[in-house]
């Protein structure tokens, strides 16, 4: 009878201690946090340099660092003020794009100055509104969204290297994009320079719209070199821009290709935390529109 007890009682202190082994293994797999030192590899004088060496130098107009320059001046021509970003970037995945609150979809929109910060953009400026659209090719950042493609709609492609091109939708395979290395793909229009050559005419306008507008534009001058354009309009202090005129004015700048954007109340130009123009729908209160993506440089 005593050997039974002591044989019971051995069962119960044993099947105790399991149950709080094996509760202690859980709770330390799920609940209790561990905190561990990381070792940097880099010596103290390695990350000196390296600090030195990415050292950003940052004005109201300007950004400079190891990989990023960026210059933005402001422009007085046919009543209107144009904001003009010029870009040089060591490598063409500085060029980005980005969805409003991060997701593809219709209807998902934001200001371009919050898609702008919550992407940690330096510069940034309005897409081309693919939510407002029920067809037109949507690849971003090398992956594909829509795949239904749109009559004489002409794009803008972004190869992964940096250089620009455009295509017809209707007569391109949107997979052979992909196989071709085209990591970005912007669908509004129309060029407005191409080759150098002015693209537009004085009664080329997008739709119904009317002629003096705000705008948005994209170019590219030479290799990882390029410009972000937006104008001001709507107002009376600000006429703004027809087509034509937009196109005009930046082939100065000898922009080999120069692609209309969203513009009206869309046009947004973002620089390092503050909106640099003065985006208006209705011309009667200065706020931004919300819009479905951005084009922007950053990290």
């Amino acid at each position: 009878m005593i050997l039974f007890k002591k044989k019971y009682l051995f069962t119960i202190v044993y099947s105790l201690l399991l149950i709080i082994f094996t509760s202690y293994i859980l709770m330390d797999t799920f609940i209790f946090s561990e905190v561990y030192d990381v070792t940097d590899n880099y010596s103290e004088e390695i990350k000196e340099k390296d600090i030195i060496n990415n050292k950003k130098v940052i004005t109201d107009t300007s950004y400079k660092d190891n990989n990023i320059s960026i210059n933005i001046n402001t422009y007085r021509e046919y009543e209107t003020n144009i904001y003009v970003a010029d870009i040089v970037l060591g490598d063409a995945s500085y060029l980005k794009t980005a969805f409003a609150k991060n997701a593809y979809g219709k209807n998902i929109v934001d200001k371009t100055s919050e898609i702008a910060e919550s992407n940690n953009a330096i510069l940034a400026i309005n897409g081309d509104y693919y939510g407002v659209q029920e067809k037109g090719y949507v690849l971003k950042n090398g992956q594909i969204y829509r795949t239904i493609s749109k009559n004489n709609q002409e794009d803008l492609i972004i190869y992964k290297n940096g250089n620009f091109d455009t295509i017809i939708e209707t007569e391109t395979d949107i997979n052979d994009l992909i196989n071709n290395e085209v990591y970005n793909l912007l669908s509004f229009g129309p060029s407005l320079i191409v080759n150098g050559n002015i693209n537009v005419n004085k009664n080329t306008e997008v739709g119904k719209a009317m002629s003096s507008n705000p705008r948005t534009a994209i170019g590219i001058i030479d290799e990882l070199h390029y410009v972000f354009v937006v104008s001001d309009g709507r107002t009376n202090e600000n006429k703004g821009l027809s087509l034509y005129h937009l196109a005009t004015f930046m082939n100065k700048f000898n922009v080999k290709l120069l692609y209309n954007l969203d513009g009206g109340g869309s046009s947004t130009m973002y620089f390092n935390g503050n909106v640099i123009n003065n985006p208006t729908t209705n011309g009667k209160t200065i706020k931004e529109r919300s819009v479905s993506d951005i084009v922007y440089i950053g990290y």
